[in-house]
């Protein structure tokens, strides 16, 4: 969609006086911006009007000088702008932003995600989804964890502590670091507690009457996964009766949904991460079900392999590996990793059994996955049914001017 490729020699810079710094494009690279997607990568940009500085304020234009949107200007990052509002009129102030803030609460109070606040978790901002891209906060009770990824977009860091003690009074706001996107932007790769109190090392979480024992501070993404809140409790209801098996368990998710809510027999859960199988183990006693899921250590593709060899035979099987996929040049090596897990997965799947796959992969369209799930079902010569196409929740909107944040894909299916 956007051009990736570094700064090219045909870029001018000037530093003559206006009053807004002014990025122009090179010919045939508006649409994309027309269209409100937010990213203007580097090699895109023919000429700089100004001088702007990281954080500034620049206007986007095309290359007939016809006004785009306005954004923020980082010269350390290929993402050089990312665009906030399609209005000429509009300048991005702090009344601005506080209304874009106010606008991604409001959705999240709609859907009833703010109720219950003592002890439930949600995405109270989503990036880009939420017009703000590069800034993404979850709040666990009342803890916020503040993640940045535009080093522009840090700078109104203090609008945005502001903002949520007056409009929430939280105990702490902690910022939280995803390491290779902060440094890609210039950003110091730090964790730290930003006002009031720091979270506490073991939070217990409520979510769809399971309970989880979780750390804001050093578990995973910000400590849990909100995103399959929705898919836990939707592929529960197929499970009655079973024999599961889930790979990537991480804190027990779908497993607990399945022994409590799905009726499930039994399940036999893996991750790679011993600290989580441990946190895993501790919420399956902390909700009563410790003697019908057994969590073990191991890595998917190894256990799937000693299962298929000692010929066991699953009425189930879950997957939802971490992201495959980090780059363009990565797609396909990430599509022939899905395909080598999912066809192991149908190796120790009986007949008429329900396959969970899920894909965190933004690169990669569901419907590229559903491709390679075809692939599978051809090299194994099974038919597959996909019962349910399902991706985010509420809390996790989706742009369609940026389908990059369209991430999560989660099928339900039937394999004959």
């Amino acid at each position: 969609m956007t051009d990736s490729n570094p700064v090219g020699s045909d870029l001018t810079v000037t530093t003559e006086t206006v009053s807004t710094p002014r990025v122009t494009l090179k010919p045939r690279r508006a649409l994309p911006f027309f269209g409100r997607h937010p990213w203007v990568f580097a090699g895109a940009i023919s000429r700089i009007e100004g001088a702007p500085q990281t954080g500034d304020e620049v206007i986007l234009q095309s290359d007939k000088k016809e006004f785009i949107a306005r954004g923020l200007f980082n010269p350390n990052s290929n993402i050089r702008v990312r665009l906030y509002v399609w209005e000429e009129e509009q300048v991005l102030d702090d009344n601005f932003w506080e209304h874009r803030l106010e606008q991604a609460v409001a959705l999240r109070e709609t859907v009833g995600l703010l109720d219950q606040f003592e002890n439930t978790g949600c995405r109270l901002v989503f990036s880009e989804a939420d017009q703000l891209s590069g800034l993404t906060i979850d709040r666990y009770g009342q803890w916020f964890l503040v993640q940045f990824s535009s080093l522009a977009l840090s700078q109104k860091q203090e609008l945005v502590i502001q903002f949520l003690k007056k409009r929430f009074q939280p105990r702490g706001i902690w910022l939280r670091t995803e390491k290779g996107m902060r440094e890609s932007e210039g950003l110091e790769v730090s964790d730290h507690l930003l006002d009031g109190e720091a979270p506490p090392e073991h939070f217990f979480l409520e979510e769809n009457g399971v309970r989880y024992g979780m750390s804001m501070v050093t578990g995973q993404k910000t400590g849990f996964y909100l995103d399959q809140r929705e898919n836990r409790l939707a592929v529960a209801r197929y499970l009655e009766g079973h024999r599961l098996l889930e790979m990537h368990c991480y804190t027990g998710g779908f497993a607990l949904n399945a022994v409590i809510h799905g009726k499930a027999q039994s399940v036999l859960a893996y991750d790679s991460s011993p600290s989580a199988i441990e946190q895993a183990t501790a919420n399956a006693e902390l909700n009563g079900v410790g003697n019908r899921i057994r969590f073990q250590t191991g890595k998917a593709y190894e256990v799937l392999e000693q299962l298929k060899a000692e010929g066991e035979q699953f009425d189930s099987v879950i997957l939802d590996p971490p992201k495959m996929a980090r780059h363009r040049s990565g797609i396909k090596q990430a599509l022939k990793g899905y395909f080598s897990l999912n066809r192991l997965a149908f190796d120790v799947l009986k007949p008429g059994g329900i396959l969970v796959t899920c894909s965190c992969s933004g690169l990669i369209s569901q419907s590229e996955f559903q491709q390679m799930l075809s692939s599978v079902s051809q090299h194994t010569r099974r038919h597959v049914q996909i019962l349910e196409q399902r991706g985010q929740p509420a809390d996790h909107p989706v742009s369609p001017s940026c389908p990059e944040n369209h991430y999560l894909t989660c099928l339900i299916c039937r394999v004959l």
